[in-house]
């Protein structure tokens, strides 16, 4: 399911235009960027939890030359997927 088509369900199942339920998910996905960028985590009961976490810096190899590498540390997302979507899922 890409975008388009969520946004497609809820209007469906809302019974509302296109326009708000787009409306609705940009909203929800600006809100959850803005508290990921703050490093404050983000939990939807039964579905699971969006956070970031650090990653060290490190040394790689360019698979074509073999020349040494370094990458940088940084922030990553991560989501751990909640007990119901798991049970759900199976």
């Amino acid at each position: 399911m890409n975008k388009q088509e969520l946004i497609a369900k809820i209007a469906k199942d809302t019974g509302s235009s296109k326009a708000g339920a787009a409306a609705a998910v940009a909203s929800l996905l600006e809100g959850i960027t803005k508290s990921l960028k703050k490093g404050q985590p983000v939990t939807f009961v039964g579905f699971g939890t969006f956070k970031t976490s650090q990653r060290k810096a490190r040394t790689a190899r360019n698979p074509q030359t073999g020349a040494a590498i370094k990458i940088p540390k940084r922030r990553v997302v991560k989501f751990t997927a909640g007990k119901a979507l798991k049970q759900t899922v199976r």
